[in-house]
């Protein structure tokens, strides 16, 4: 993080603050985060307010004194008595970097730090940049922007595709509630009431969020530069279902297992049997590399209300059931509350995207997640009939099966590695009591 925007102020000039206290939510492109204030102290002034965008990390952006100081003294305090203000970096390589699956210094030509820049040589003709056109207005925080709402109201709203800005909530504070979604009736269209002749818009612009530019950059560039190739499996995971379900009764409450957790666990099995895929293609000091992890760190693909974020189990190979199950719905939680910081979403060795939730999605192809060589793509789980024989003559028993797609990267992974590391996939999700060896 090199710069952020100042979100709302939990704190007001000559508040008292205790170590812990929230003083300020600071927004990146990736996530909301609240700063904590570890010492005892007073706010005595603020300096930049909520809405400023693009503060540069070093910026004073509030004055805090010991307790018993008078803080009228500081009442006329500015910015230029602190010292003024740094420019904020430029900021293309930053958005990548927040994105990156890897830090920007690990010399990688997929990494943020190689890609090309607005200063790169091949761009020295190039016109000088410009800022991107302004309303002229104050900025706002994404909280201003959205009225409050609670999580449930949200999955709900988007869900009818109800606009959340046409809401009155009725909830404390003007928080939009479930009920609030459900009894929400549409405005009268603007063309039933506007003059003959004159047609209104039949679309609405949406303006494009830091998170999602970085998003379309992050995924063109894999695209562009990762040659994929798809190799699909049906795989069964009947044995699979019924030892969930065995290890589930027996839990006593104190974890509940998903289909994905054995997934997880079955992909750094296979990682570890097939090192080959659990690598990425770097360049050293201009020296290319296939870098092979040691480790298999699990990246969890999860839709959240901004966009798509992919926090970081670590070290599954090493990890049970119950603690993969355990961090998988914390990161998650945590991901769709925008409340992850940089290093739980940074990194990863290899990522699992599963749909299966949406039983109308049989199979689907994923795009590889830089650096990394390779991704599944997990579908639905599906009833097939499978013919079998028994004393009474011909029959057919039902089978629960779901078709994984995994993408690869050509540069680093050959078609007869990727297909091997499916093998071995399929194997111990068949298998999956391998899992608990």
């Amino acid at each position: 993080m090199t710069s952020g925007n100042i979100g709302t102020w939990q704190k007001a000039a000559g508040d008292t603050i205790s170590p812990g206290d929230v003083l300020v939510e600071i927004e990146t492109d990736k996530a909301q985060m609240d700063f904590e204030f570890q010492e005892d102290g007073v706010l005595a002034k603020i300096l930049k307010e909520s809405g400023e965008k693009d503060v540069a990390v070093g910026n004073p952006i509030a004055v805090m004194v010991e307790e018993g100081t008078d803080v009228a003294a500081f009442e006329s305090f500015t910015l230029d008595d602190a010292g003024g203000e740094k420019a904020p970096p430029p900021k293309e390589s930053g958005e990548e970097a927040a994105e990156s699956s890897e830090p920007a210094d690990t010399g990688s030509k997929t990494s943020p730090s190689t890609l090309p820049t607005k200063d790169s040589p091949k761009k020295d003709s190039a016109a000088e940049p410009q800022e991107s056109e302004s309303s002229g207005g104050r900025l706002q925080t994404a909280l201003e922007r959205q009225p409050p709402i609670s999580p449930s109201a949200k999955a709900l709203a988007l869900e009818h595709g109800v606009p959340i800005k046409q809401v009155k909530g009725t909830g404390p504070g003007g928080r939009i509630t479930k009920q609030d979604i459900e009894k929400f009736k549409p405005e009268t269209s603007a063309a039933s009431s506007a003059p003959a002749g004159s047609a209104a818009p039949t679309y609405e612009d949406i303006p494009a969020s830091s998170m999602r530019k970085t998003i379309a950059n992050r995924l063109t560039q894999s695209m562009n530069q990762n040659p994929h190739y798809f190799v699909a499996a049906t795989v069964s995971v009947t044995k699979l279902l019924k030892l969930r379900q065995a290890l589930n009764a027996s839990a006593d409450g104190k974890y509940k297992l998903s289909v994905n957790d054995f997934l997880i666990k079955a992909s750094a099995v296979a990682c570890k049997k097939v090192p080959a895929v659990n690598s990425s293609w770097r360049e050293i000091d201009g020296q290319v590399v296939i870098r092979q992890h040691n480790t298999v760190d699990v990246s969890v693909a999860v839709a959240t209300p901004i966009g798509l974020m992919t926090p970081i189990v670590k070290g599954v190979e090493a990890l049970g059931l119950s603690s993969i199950s355990g961090q998988v719905k914390d990161l998650g939680k945590r991901a769709r509350d925008g409340k992850l910081k940089p290093e739980e979403y940074q990194g990863g060795t290899f990522t699992i995207s599963n749909m299966g939730m949406n039983a109308a999605i049989d199979r689907f192809t994923a795009v590889i997640n830089p650096p990394q060589a390779g991704i599944l793509a997990v579908g639905t789980t599906k009833k097939v009939a499978i013919p079998s024989s028994s004393e009474d003559g011909n029959g057919v028993e039902w089978d629960d099966q779901v078709v994984v797609t995994g993408s690869f990267d050509h540069k680093v992974v050959d078609g007869a590695v990727g297909g091997e590391w499916i093998r071995e996939f399929k194997k111990v999700v068949e298998n999956p009591l391998e899992m608990l060896l």
